[in-house]
């Protein structure tokens, strides 16, 4: 996406991986903490928070990007050279959450993602480590663009939204 964003492709890419570009601005929007979740019947749905030897063993259903962007492999698996026994690759959230849900599986997801079925006894969902891990997601734009009213109306709703969800209010 930051290739087109350079090409004036899009106005505005939001991403969690900052990356030195030139005339490219990356603007802080919201942290978000990746939450594991399980079925409610998992044997690792016991644990108030789970490490990377959990995964060990595991089908891990994920979205279908390269793993060095995948939070799990960046941040717990990578560093810790723990492999999950399968990765399963699946695009949409609700077919992740339906397998998950189906016990085919584990996954990592935000935790606004994970916030919408926090009433459903079909999942658990836990921190990732006992302090948890937390992520920025970031808009970048053309620095020449920053200020434009477009672009910053976008900004403000996008903080102004993940502090409603944060409060649970959205």
């Amino acid at each position: 996406a930051l290739p087109a964003l350079v090409r004036e492709d899009v106005d505005l890419v939001i991403s969690s991986d900052p990356e030195a570009l030139d005339g490219v601005v990356f603007t802080p929007l919201f942290d978000y903490e990746p939450r594991f979740i399980a079925a409610s019947t998992h044997p690792l749905a016991k644990k108030p928070f789970v490490e990377a030897e959990d995964f060990r063993g595991q089908t891990l259903i994920a979205y279908p990007v390269d793993r060095s962007r995948l939070d799990i492999f960046k941040l717990l698996l990578g560093p810790a050279q723990v492999e999950p026994a399968a990765i399963r690759r699946v695009e949409l959230t609700a077919v992740i959450l339906m397998l998950v849900a189906a016990g085919r599986g584990v996954s990592v997801l935000p935790d606004w993602v994970v916030r919408a079925v926090r009433k459903s006894s079909d999942y658990v969902a836990c921190p990732i480590t006992e302090q948890g891990l937390t992520r920025r997601m970031y808009a970048a734009t053309r620095s020449e663009d920053t200020a434009r009213p477009h672009i910053a109306y976008f900004k403000r709703l996008a903080r102004q939204e993940a502090v409603k969800l944060q409060r649970g209010q959205a």
